[in-house]
């Protein structure tokens, strides 16, 4: 899919104000580590313009609006490894970043049997103005951060940071933590063999969601077709809904992650 220059198409600025942060937040870019952690959904933040989508605050804390705990765990994650990370800064709810432009829930109309308001009836203008505005500045970015890492002569490690809902249509979800993969499982499976071999956590391999249902555009579009070493990880959100929750599994993550990463040799 061809990516749009947004910097060559100021009228996508007119959903931001000024005052208003962009799409995305980078952290340590100055790292010369090749692992770039991503975080799709890390805000509830919406454009002031969009009103609050005509939503109640209270749905805005919930869990459709964004990855709870998330914001914080790849903050702590990014200090962890001194990696690179990028951050979205816009809810899920104003455009998902994680999936394609024109999807059904790229805009939804309903999440999690919740009218959204200001999704309703879009023009094909206000569409593309927050896919310019939001969705391709973020991706734009990503490719930016791989390109940096390709030039220093490494091979990059896209690492994406979800959180699931303990409970979701009635069903009670006892993992602790999934992984996610489709078909390259050279950082998955070494991670589900290290979480499962603890013996502390339920390990969803690929659950609560399979990576093999094309949804997801981040992991596909940037690693599975470039040919990246990649990992997706998805946490309980009453795991990380609290601080010390994110401490724990910032560490839980990186202990297991981390020697998996320094015995492996990426081509």
């Amino acid at each position: 899919m061809e990516r749009p220059d947004t910097a060559q198409t100021p009228t996508h600025q007119d959903l931001l104000t000024p005052e208003e942060p962009p799409a995305w937040e980078e952290l340590n870019s100055e790292s010369q580590s090749p692992l770039l952690l991503v975080c799709d959904h890390a805000s509830n933040r919406v454009p002031h313009k969009l009103a609050h989508l005509g939503l109640d605050l209270n749905i805005l804390g919930m869990h459709v609006a964004y990855d709870i705990g998330c914001e914080k765990l790849t903050r702590l994650l990014a200090s962890h490894f001194n990696a690179t990370a990028l951050l979205a800064n816009y809810s899920r709810l104003v455009i998902d970043l994680n999936r394609h432009p024109g999807d059904g829930s790229s805009i939804p109309e309903v999440s999690d049997d919740i009218e959204i308001p200001g999704n309703h009836a879009l023009t094909p203008d206000q569409i593309r103005q927050r896919e310019m505005a939001l969705f391709w500045p973020y991706h734009n970015q990503i490719e930016h951060i791989l390109g940096r890492i390709v030039s220093r002569g490494q091979t990059p490690i896209l690492c994406s940071i979800h959180s699931f809902t303990p409970i979701f249509k009635g069903f009670s979800r006892p993992w602790h933590i999934g992984i996610l993969w489709d078909r390259d499982r050279r950082i998955a499976q070494p991670m589900l063999e290290s979480l499962k071999a603890a013996q502390r956590f339920n390990v969803g391999d690929n659950e609560p969601y399979h990576a093999r249902n094309p949804v997801g555009f981040t992991m596909d579009v940037h690693a599975e077709k470039n040919g990246y070493p990649h990992l997706l990880m998805e946490i309980r959100q009453d795991l990380i809904g609290q601080q010390a929750g994110v401490t724990e599994w910032a560490e839980i993550i990186h202990s297991h992650l981390k020697p998996i990463l320094a015995r492996m040799t990426f081509t």
